[in-house]
């Protein structure tokens, strides 16, 4: 079965079960009623003689409506150009015009500050909130009103829509459907080609391992138009009958914590960020308690109160999901430990864009503590070093799950392969002999020691970022000197009365702490404090290369 069979099959088993809502709303549509919208919209992309295999525009906030397009051009067969809504409109500009895009579906505030002479291959660009036209090409003849497509649906199914009128594209598995840009730390965009068989790779993966049935449900809040937010909690659960509850807005704890006692998802998906925020704002402050310290120097005391957080933690999550998958950035070391220690299902996957975008992964009772999981079958994994098992050397894959190449970027492609075809990842690590990947860091933000040792700021970081008053930091060289940038914890200053002067003070001590957690290559200077939160991919990595002139 191709990989855009896989919802022809699920919509027509799962017509009258629930599978998309937003949260906070009554807008909510089974697999049926999602699959007539997508009905809907093929005969529009008909009526605008959209061939398979065109490429289709889609920017906006996790909605269903977003939903409804995505799986409306996946299924016609014409290939999704999912565009990250957080992208400033001269990008989007550009990936529209670069990706060759005919159609466009974005939001409304998003077509208001886009230069609608700049598009010269777009046939037409429709509101993401209602579908109502924004623009059509001179020359083309498409009805404005929407309703005519309501009109035309029942005109082809007068007995009404069914499960047996849903018959989606046989697009084969190795043609492109998804052209997703990259938004990554380095600052360029390019298109990866992805492909069915890539796709399919990830979603055969996450059936034989979670098992995902009709009415399980799951709650999406990552950036649908990313690759990691879109695999497994959106792609995969639709292919399995899930029900998928869109949070659409910005997943700050507070938020999360209520959407997770309301939906209670059967498997979560997130990014380190939300977990480490966890960690600092609830656990930490916790921890820091004086009966608390002492009930953890007390033998079997302890053991209670680790289980006492772990079921705390557990409970706030809804209390019933199988496991936790933080993926898409390297994860805190100190938060990571104390999940391990108070015995917290979870477990940290590895993946790139490229990949569609996983390359290893472990269930929680199989993770390996501070691995990034065992590689998939699908795939391979090679260490560019002379001791793979000790020496980190940079990553490189081949494999199902590896992308065509960049769209129109022939050069990008050559260099990001090797000449036998691996696929270099540009990130550092080790591997142990059960394949499991262990991630030292970027090999574009390594530093050289002064006597030649590999410094990872990555790992600076993590200690840093746990220290009294740091939000997030930054560690950068700077003549022959290593410096950290320090976004300071703004709400937790003013809260304990802290002045300009103590905070010096304080971050001076926080310096001399760290430099006694590192080695001696890799103590910092100065710390700098830095006026703003550093600005971030959608996996929520900072953008270094925006800093290395600070």
């Amino acid at each position: 079965m191709t990989f855009i069979k896989l919802y022809e099959k699920s919509f027509r088993e799962n017509f009258n079960f629930p599978a998309l809502s937003d949260y906070g709303t009554n807008l909510s549509y089974t697999y049926g009623a999602l699959a007539k919208e997508i009905a809907k919209l093929h005969i529009l992309f008909e009526e605008c003689n959209i061939k398979e295999g065109d490429k289709i525009s889609l920017s906006g906030k996790n909605t269903t409506k977003w939903g409804i397009v995505y799986f409306a051009i996946l299924t016609y067969g014409a290939v999704v150009v999912p565009i990250l809504q957080d992208f400033n409109p001269n990008d989007i500009s550009h990936i529209i015009n670069h990706s060759e895009s005919v159609l466009l579906f974005c939001a409304n505030s998003i077509w208001n500050e886009l230069d609608k002479s700049k598009f010269p291959g777009l046939k037409a660009a429709f509101s993401l909130n209602d579908f109502h036209l924004f623009y059509q090409k001179k020359g083309e003849n498409i009805d404005p009103n929407i309703l005519h497509l309501n009109a035309k649906l029942n005109e082809k199914y007068p007995h009404g829509f069914a499960p047996q009128h849903i018959n989606y594209s046989d697009r084969p598995n190795d043609k492109m459907v998804v052209l997703n840009y990259t938004s990554g730390t380095t600052g360029f965009s390019k298109g990866v080609m992805t492909t069915g068989n890539n796709l399919s790779g990830n979603m055969d993966f996450a059936e034989s391992i979670f098992h995902l049935r009709t009415g399980n449900r799951m709650l999406s809040f990552l950036p649908l138009a990313h690759a990691y937010g879109i695999a497994f909690d959106f792609l995969y659960a639709i292919s399995a009958g899930c029900h998928v509850t869109l949070l659409g807005k910005t997943p700050a704890p507070k938020v999360l914590i209520k959407a997770f006692e309301d939906v209670k998802p059967d498997i979560i998906i997130s990014v380190p960020l939300i977990f480490e925020k966890l960690y600092k704002n609830m656990i930490i402050p916790l921890l820091r308690r004086r009966h608390i310290k002492f009930a953890l120097r007390t033998p079997l005391l302890d053991k209670q109160i680790y289980a006492q957080i772990r079921d705390k933690l557990v409970n706030v999550m809804g209390g019933v999901f199988q496991q936790v998958i933080i993926g898409g950035a390297a994860f805190n070391s100190e938060a990571e430990a104390f999940l391990q220690k108070v015995k917290f299902p979870f477990s940290v996957g590895y993946g790139m864009t490229e990949c569609a975008p996983l390359i290893s992964f472990s269930l929680c009772k199989d993770y390996v503590p501070f691995s990034c999981g065992k590689v998939l079958d699908c795939m391979q994994v090679r260490i560019d070093s002379e001791d793979p098992y000790r020496v980190p050397g940079e990553i490189q894959v081949r494999g199902q799950n590896v992308m065509l190449g960049y769209y129109k970027n022939e050069e990008a492609t050559r260099a990001i392969f090797t000449d036998d075809g691996w696929l270099k990842t540009g990130d550092l690590g080790t591997i142990d002999e059960n394949f499991n990947i262990f991630i030292k860091g970027r090999s574009k933000t390594m530093i050289l020691g002064p006597n030649g040792q590999n410094i990872y700021p990555e790992e600076i970081e993590s200690k840093l970022d746990n220290l009294p008053f740091v939000m997030e930091s930054l560690v950068m060289q700077k003549k022959s000197k290593l410096i950290a940038l320090v976004y300071p914890d703004n709400d937790a200053i003013k809260q304990a009365g802290i002045t300009p002067k103590n905070l010096s003070v304080i971050m001076e001590r926080n310096r001399d702490t760290l430099n006694r957690l590192v080695a001696s290559y890799e103590k910092i200077a100065e710390i700098q404090l830095y006026p703003t939160e550093f600005e971030k991919t959608p996996k929520k990595s900072i953008k270094r290369f925006l800093y290395t002139s600070v």
